[in-house]
């Protein structure tokens, strides 16, 4: 057993387990049971080109000899991206922490109570800082939230304003660059008019549907809004502001001056910079928006004990539902890091965060009275914590990079300074020295910070915020440390059992792939430092690019988009900027197959095309006669399809050469979504498929955590002809020659989690990366040959394979009053999280085992499929008090002095022996979604609720 292979410790089954799964499935050997699972028109015929497999030490030291490359400057650039102090009891115990970092999106919620109370702490936050009624869960960053507030702000337009097509949105230029950049690239395809100009001077003009307020400004400058506001709202224009959080502690929140959009990023409330990302972005707005909002929402309602419980509210709002109607296709948002934002808030208290909030605005009024002296003017009439001060760029910057130090130059006689939670007294001495030496004064030395403010009488925050007792029980580390550790104790994650679920490929986030997150020279550099001050972050994403281009065919990558369906987005938005380029503005339809994957639509909508469903045949497979007359009748229109691969039905389609074939001979490209990718690295790709662009999901197939629900990265991968079209970035150039503007907000999107694909990929190098495909299969039909004889499985290959997953038909249960619901909640009670539930079919199971379980964990799973199997069968149409239709069952129930169940109390909890020595407890009984969007409350209850 070689134990410094990587390898070893990512994949799950034993060489010693190998010819037991060869004789449950029924083949001699693994090269067998490819062979049968994919084509061999389409296998590779070489195996990939990466480096040699580095071992867990090897990596480790190499991580830190490229992080060593990486210059850790002061920085004072701003533009939403701010150094924080990560309090180490978050950081430890979340951040670093599998039972929070392993988790899946609480779609489970009796089974994610802890992670659920920890976002809705987050949602109080957010409500409470800008003065709105309602918050979701996160968004990606402040950029995206920008877009989806204008998406929104259209979809509300009035009756009359969307019959005269009323498609104007008036932008502040004081809007952050890469928050501009993103507007522009979501507003085209949607035929909205963006007017970029100063808010003084706007004419309120009734062509104009909505409008983007900065606050503070991107320099620095507050603005009361307040009538601005008013008068867009006697207009008929409806308002979003983009606001720094921290800076709503100390000014008057947005939602007081009649907003009817809040956005920003909460990556000030204890996030590391991590060269952009991830960071959760904040969405709040008026409750008469909350159908339109993008996102999650976490709500509150009652179990079947009629006991507060929580969980996702208003599901109907989703992409996956609405499809091409969604307002939006955000799938992944940034859980873990709102989780740890909330936790922040919790930590500090309302009084804390004034503190902070107070200590930051000090810093900047001293500096700026320090600077004064110095005869060094700035310009702001009033501000939180970003000084723009008259100075020769070129000779401060010298001066200042002497001493590691960035500043923002905005041009060559005007800098920005943006002060933080970090600043010292030491460091503003050290600002001051460095003007005074660029001016040739003796340096002016700060022994205090001022008591002075900046911030108008009429913008100083009134109003109190976080008076909830979860905002004010925790501020010791104990207190905090134990109140982290119940609400992880409520959760399900990978640190206890397999979570099997289909298209979401949850497998091990190995630790030696995490480490380096918590690495300063890798989690402490700003997205807009300069770029050599960042040498090691470009060594290892460019080399994660080149890696990415190896394993899928093609010949560039961008890692911008920092979600999977951001790389739809991104992916589409390619394709689209390609045929214009050609001079084909009428190439805009989309094709997608009826069993694409929701966001698909929904992308597909976003970037203005026309979608045109095709069928898929009783086996589930693409109707290939079907796409050929749907393609040659729009020939002169045709833009692409939009195909998954291996199809969301867990097959590898022999056809596909033929589809891909098929549209480009009437004009369009092949975009190829990367969901099941785990199925393909190392044995085929989508170039060889005759795919033109693909996105792969970080955080599926090259071992990101789910987070709970994110962070995720969806970067794209092109081939040469799409090459020019990557998107760019307005502070720090990327991408292509005919570059698309910004997907996101920072340049690399998601970096810091880039670091965990990087080493995935090392450590595996092409053999253990194909090995993780195959093994990967071969977990999957072991799983079939084992279930098949007690659940039918909907689709399988030609020679009777499944691919990475497959799905369980239980439809036919609902004649003995079974839903897939009750198996999906009687798993609980086994220690599992459900299978994906009733996608892509209604009524089914889509199980995927991912490489990385064992042969143990998979028969531990299967034999809870079968125990329930034989549940089913008791089970009569007539009796609703079974043991499924109660699942699942708490420790209170369990340990009642009442028990009025027709079972035993052992068979409700301990079904199967392996539950006597560790048992998972639900932390709810089943809770009551209806109630919930009946009644809904997204927001920790008023202090008076509990007196």
């Amino acid at each position: 057993m070689r134990t410094d292979a990587f390898a070893l410790r990512h994949l799950g089954p034993r060489e010693s387990d190998l010819q037991h799964l060869f004789t449950t499935i029924g083949v001699d050997s693994l090269d067998q049971l490819i062979a049968e699972t994919i084509p061999n028109d389409i296998r590779l015929k070489k195996d990939l080109e990466l480096d040699a497999p580095m071992t867990e030490f090897e990596y480790l030291s190499h991580i830190q000899e490229l992080g060593s490359k990486n210059k850790v400057f002061k920085s004072y650039i701003g533009l939403g991206y701010h150094p924080a102090a990560i309090p180490a009891v978050i950081q430890r115990n979340i951040f670093e922490n599998p039972g929070w970092y392993t988790a899946y999106t609480p779609y489970q919620a009796e089974i994610a109570q802890g992670r659920l109370e920890a976002i809705l702490n987050y949602q109080t936050t957010i409500i409470e800082l800008t003065g709105m009624e309602i918050a979701n869960a996160s968004l990606l960053d402040e950029g995206t939230a920008a877009a989806e507030a204008m998406a929104l702000l259209f979809d509300v337009r009035s009756r009359d304003q969307k019959k005269n097509n009323v498609n104007k949105f008036f932008v502040s230029e004081e809007i952050l660059p890469q928050t501009l950049s993103v507007l522009q690239t979501r507003a085209t395809p949607k035929g909205i008019e963006l007017v970029i100009g100063n808010h003084e001077t706007f004419d309120f003009s009734s062509d104009f549907f909505g409008a983007m307020l900065q606050y503070p400004g991107k320099f620095g400058q507050i603005n009361d809004y307040a009538s601005f506001i008013a008068n867009a709202h006697t207009n008929e224009i409806k308002v979003a502001v983009a606001a720094d959080l921290l800076a709503l502690a100390k000014l008057t929140p947005p939602g007081e001056m009649g907003a009817d959009v809040v956005v920003g990023t909460s990556q000030r409330f204890g996030i590391p910079m991590g060269y952009g990302g991830p960071h959760a972005a904040y969405f709040a707005t008026k409750e008469e928006h909350k159908r339109s909002m993008p996102g999650r929402i976490i709500g509150v309602t009652i179990d079947a004990n009629g006991n507060r419980a929580l969980r996702m509210a208003l599901g109907t709002r989703e992409q996956h539902i609405k499809r091409e109607k969604a307002t939006s296709n955000i799938c992944t948002a940034q859980v873990l890091l709102a989780v740890m934002a909330g936790m922040y808030a919790v930590y500090h208290g309302p009084k804390g965060l004034q503190y902070i909030a107070n200590k930051v605005h000090a810093s900047a009024v001293t500096l700026a009275e320090a600077l004064n002296q110095l005869g060094v003017y700035q310009t702001n009439t009033a501000f939180f914590d970003t000084l723009l001060v008259k100075a020769d760029a070129a000779k401060v910057k010298t001066i200042a990079e002497k001493n590691e130090v960035n500043f923002f130059y905005v041009d060559s006689e005007t800098i920005s300074i943006a002060l933080n939670e970090t600043t010292s007294l030491a460091d503003l001495n050290q600002i001051v020295s460095i003007f005074a030496e660029a001016l040739g004064k003796s340096k002016v030395q700060i022994d205090q910070f001022a008591n002075e403010t900046m911030v108008p009488k009429n913008l100083e925050r009134t109003s109190t915020f976080l008076q909830h007792e979860v905002f004010n029980n925790h501020h010791s580390e104990s207190q905090l440390m134990r109140y982290i550790k119940k609400l992880e104790r409520k959760d399900l994650s990978l640190n206890h059992s397999m979570i099997s679920l289909g298209s979401c490929t949850m497998k091990l986030n190995a630790a030696a792939e995490m480490l380096p997150l918590s690495m300063a020279n890798w989690n402490s550099i700003h997205p807009f430092a300069p770029v050599e001050q960042a040498e090691g972050y470009q060594i290892m994403l460019k080399k994660l690019e080149q890696q990415l281009n190896v394993v899928t065919g093609f010949a560039g990558t961008t890692l911008q988009p920092n979600s999977g369906a951001q790389g739809e987005y991104a992916g589409l938005m390619t394709i689209r900027a390609y045929h214009l380029s050609r001079g084909d503005h009428h190439r805009n339809v989309c094709l997608i197959p009826s069993s694409a994957h929701g966001t698909n639509p929904a992308s597909a909508a976003m970037a203005g095309m026309d979608i045109i469903v095709t069928k898929t045949t009783p086996e589930g497979n693409i109707d290939v006669e079907d796409l050929r007359a749907r393609a040659i009748e729009y020939k002169d229109r045709l833009s692409c399809l939009m195909v998954t691969y291996p199809s969301t039905h867990g097959v590898f389609e022999s056809s596909i050469i033929e589809i891909t074939n098929l549209i480009h001979e009437n004009g369009g490209l092949v975009y190829m979504d990367g969901a099941n990718m785990n199925a393909q690295v190392g044995l085929t790709n989508p170039a060889t498929i005759g795919a033109d662009v693909c996105h792969l999901n970080l955080h599926k197939t090259f071992a990101i955590p789910h987070g709970g629900g994110g962070p995720g990265v969806g970067p794209i991968c092109v081939n040469e002809k799409l090459v020019p079209f990557l998107p760019t970035n307005p502070v720090l150039k990327v991408g292509g020659e005919k570059a698309i503007t910004a997907i996101s907000s920072a340049p690399y999107g998601s970096a810091l989690v880039c670091l965990i694909s990087y080493g995935y990929i090392s450590m595996l190098g092409s053999e253990g990366l194909t090995n993780a495909t195959k093994y990967a299969i071969l977990n999957a039909n072991y799983m079939k040959a084992r279930l098949e004889d007690h659940y039918p499985v909907l689709y399988s290959g030609e020679m009777g394979r499944a691919a990475h997953e497959m799905i369980l038909d239980c439809r036919a249960f609902k004649q003995q009053g079974i839903e897939v619901t009750d198996i999906a909640k009687r798993l609980m009670d086994y220690g599992f999280h459900a299978p994906t539930v009733s996608f892509p079919v209604a009524g089914t199971l889509m199980i995927e085992p991912t490489e990385s379980e064992d042969v143990a964990e998979l028969d531990r799973f299967c034999d809870a499929m079968i125990a329930i199997r034989k549940e089913i069968a008791a089970a009569t149409a007539e009796n609703h008090n079974t043991v499924l239709h109660n699942a699942p069952h708490t420790q209170a129930m369990l340990t009642a002095d009442v028990w009025n169940f027709p079972y035993t109390r052992e068979q409700a909890a301990f079904p199967l022996e392996y539950l006597t020595e560790n048992k998972f407890w639900p932390s709810v009984r089943r809770v009551d979604d209806a109630y919930g969007d009946r009644n809904l409350v997204c927001s920790c209850a008023p202090i008076e609720a509990y007196m």
